[in-house]
């Protein structure tokens, strides 16, 4: 998943993707601890797709906070 393709989803598909890799994550945690995980870099690229998600999500929080505070020193 590259960040491209993060940006132009919406934020409620963006959440539902990390609430997915999330699970992804435990569900391969789990497997490597049983012995079972065959492909041990899938660990690291979930985490790394968690990690770009998290930072899209900051990124549209940090721009509304911005857009809101202009908006309230136009105001005054």
């Amino acid at each position: 998943m590259r960040a491209r393709e993060l940006i132009n989803l919406p934020t409620a598909d963006l959440k539902a993707k990390l609430d997915d890799a999330y699970r992804e994550l435990f569900n391969l945690r789990f497997q490597k601890a049983q012995g079972n995980l065959a492909d041990v870099n899938s660990i690291k690229r979930v985490r790394h797709d968690i990690a770009r998600i998290k930072t899209v999500l900051r990124q549209r929080e940090l721009a509304a906070q911005i857009a809101a505070r202009r908006e309230s020193e136009v105001k005054e």
